[in-house]
């Protein structure tokens, strides 16, 4: 079968002992660099006879025939530089191929920056988008960041740390001064920093550089307050249409969120003026 390994993003004691089981039985570890990869191996101490081949955004689409064919065979375990393979790493291509032609595949889950930097940033995670990397030229990052404006979803990106300061000036000039970010990098690692404050903030904070690997989390638009006095409009009109008032009230609550014996009771005004 095909095994999509997540892979430490920084610190080696969050690697699994089914990674390393995984690693150590696999006839081929399909590596985004596979000097990482060798490098993985020694830190974990697995020994493992496996076959090492690169598999990056160059050489994938070439492999994949190679790969399938070896995954009839044995095991082909996947792994990026860091994190689960497929998530701005490569291996779409590859797991597209293996569903297409029947090959089994799964996963051994383990370390995310997504969901480690969403988890630390303290915003909203009942809802969350991930948009991976930013445009890198600034008419295009500008009209990426205008279709976040009115995002109600907490969104994650990633960002390389010589970008990282431009993204959020951009952020400041496009998305507001006072909108709430969050810059995580370097996580599970020595010199881990989670940086929270206003798009302003952070990008003041930016100016002096930024380091190490980096995954910026930014706020949602929170939703507007529902407006009593429309409410009270739809419920009149609903009435005047031939609902009952109790009808009209309850569902004018149910769908815009305002109480139900509010409304009923300033429809009961109105009417009495």
């Amino acid at each position: 079968m095909l095994v999509l390994a997540a892979t430490p993003i920084g610190n080696l004691g969050d690697a699994s002992r089914r990674l390393m089981e995984a690693l150590a039985s696999a006839s081929v570890i399909a590596a985004e660099d596979t000097r990482v990869a060798q490098r993985l191996l020694a830190g974990l101490h697995v020994e493992t006879h496996a076959r090492l081949v690169t598999v990056n955004e160059h050489t994938e689409r070439a492999r994949i025939g190679e790969l399938l064919d070896a995954a009839r065979e044995g095991d082909v375990v996947l792994v990026s530089d860091a994190g689960m393979p497929t998530v701005s790493d490569p291996g779409f291509a590859l797991v597209r191929a293996a569903v297409e032609a029947g090959v089994p595949v799964t996963a051994v889950p383990g370390a995310s920056a997504v969901l480690t930097a969403l988890a630390l940033s303290g915003l909203p995670t009942d809802r969350f988008a991930f948009e991976g990397f930013a445009p890198r030229r600034d008419g295009e990052r500008r009209r990426f960041l205008e279709s976040l404006a009115a995002e109600p979803r907490t969104t994650v990106l990633f960002e390389s740390p010589n970008r990282t300061a431009a993204l959020l000036a951009a952020m400041v000039d496009v998305l507001g001064p006072d909108r709430q970010v969050v810059v995580a990098r370097e996580l599970t690692k020595l010199h881990e920093q989670v940086v929270r404050g206003t798009t302003a903030e952070v990008a003041a904070w930016a100016e002096g550089g930024v380091r190490g690997e980096v995954v910026v989390v930014l706020a949602g638009v929170p939703a507007a307050a529902p407006d009593a006095e429309d409410g009270l409009v739809q419920v009149l009109a609903l009435v005047e249409g031939g609902a009952k008032l109790k009808d009209a009230t309850a569902e004018v609550a149910a769908r815009t969120g305002l109480s139900r014996k509010g409304l009923y009771d300033a429809a009961l005004a109105a009417r009495s003026r």
